[in-house]
């Protein structure tokens, strides 16, 4: 993730968050499902993924122990 997308995301409220972190879990469940039956093309796309999930859930923590 680019430094530019992630200022995007500091400025998003807590419910556009958890909206992006829905979307991004059911993403990385999608992806190990097809990872499971027949190889991705790009398995490190996972671990975007699964890295965009942390920041997520980071920025969530942080909004919530402002407030």
């Amino acid at each position: 993730m680019k430094a530019k997308e992630k200022e995007t995301l500091k400025t998003k409220s807590v419910a556009e968050l958890q909206d992006l972190l829905a979307k991004a879990k059911e993403k990385k469940f999608n992806l190990l499902f097809k990872h499971r039956t027949t190889p991705v093309a790009n398995p490190l796309e996972i671990r975007v993924v699964r890295r965009e999930i942390a920041l997520l859930n980071t920025l969530i923590k942080q909004k919530e122990q402002v407030k």
